[in-house]
C-alpha cells in the first residue's frame, strides 16, 4: 500500500477509519508493533526475557493464581510502557527532525523514567512473590 500524498489529510483519515473497523487488520498492526519492539529495542527484549523467566518461575513454584495474575499484570505494564516509550521517541524524533530541543529531551527522559519506575516496581513484586517460595525449596544446610 502506498502512502497518501503529503498534503492530503482526507485520504489518510479515511484509511485510518477503515483500519479501525477491521479487527483482523488491527491485530496485524499491533503484532507488527510488538515485532518492531522486539527486533529494535534492546530493553524490550530484556524485559520480555525477564518477564518470561519470572512467569515461568511462578508456574514452576505453583504460585496461587492471584499472585500469578499480579506478576502478569506487572510484567505486562513494563512491556506496555516500553512500547509506549518507543512510540513517543519516534514521534518526538519525527517532530524535531534530528535537531535538539529541550522539550523533546524532557518528553523522552520522562517516558524513560516511567519505564524505569515500572521496571523497579516489577522487580520488587517479583522479589516479594517469587523469592520466598524459591528459598523455601532450596536445601539449606545449617553449619553449626
Amino acid at each position: 500500500m502506498t502512502p497518501p500524498p503529503p498534503n492530503s489529510a482526507a485520504p489518510a483519515r479515511r484509511m485510518a477509519r477503515q483500519v479501525a473497523q477491521n479487527l483482523g487488520a488491527s491485530f496485524f498492526y499491533a503484532w507488527q508493533g510488538m515485532t518492531y519492539g522486539w527486533k529494535t529495542q534492546r530493553n524490550f527484549r530484556i524485559h520480555g526475557v525477564a518477564s518470561a523467566v519470572v512467569m515461568g518461575l511462578g508456574l514452576i513454584l505453583h504460585l496461587p493464581l492471584v499472585e500469578l495474575a499480579v506478576l502478569g499484570l506487572t510484567c505486562g505494564a513494563v512491556l506496555t510502557l516500553e512500547l509506549l516509550n518507543t512510540a513517543l521517541e519516534a514521534v518526538v524524533d519525527l517532530t524535531v527532525q534530528q535537531t535538539y530541543h529541550e522539550l523533546a529531551k524532557i518528553a523522552k527522559d520522562c517516558a524513560a523514567a516511567a519505564v524505569l519506575i515500572s521496571a523497579l516496581v516489577a522487580v520488587w513484586v517479583a522479589l516479594c512473590l517469587v523469592v520466598p517460595p524459591l528459598l523455601a525449596r532450596l536445601p539449606i544446610t545449617a553449619t553449626r
